[in-house]
């Protein structure tokens, strides 16, 4: 199956919501490389840089279910090089 890496900016302003992106994030824990999370307390938000290798549909998917969560933001970034 044809992976492509990824990464995943979220920004956080509804705390409420981070139990619910911790499930997501970890439904999907086989894909992801590597997690940074940032809080950000003078505007009380947290910034989230999420990096995986994973195939498009899963990532376009996990994209979207985060960006539906209230109080959640999220920007998507794809490398041109596909992988295996």
């Amino acid at each position: 199956m044809e992976t492509r890496v990824a990464l995943i900016g979220i920004v956080v302003e509804d705390l409420n919501s981070i139990d619910q992106l911790n499930q997501l994030l970890h439904e999907q824990n086989k894909y992801i490389i590597g997690r940074m999370g940032i809080p950000y307390s003078k505007r009380d938000i947290s910034v989230i840089s999420i990096v995986l290798d994973a195939p498009m549909n899963v990532i376009s998917a996990l994209s979207g279910k985060l960006g539906m969560l209230p109080g959640i933001s999220t920007k998507t970034l794809y490398s041109k090089i596909k992988g295996e």
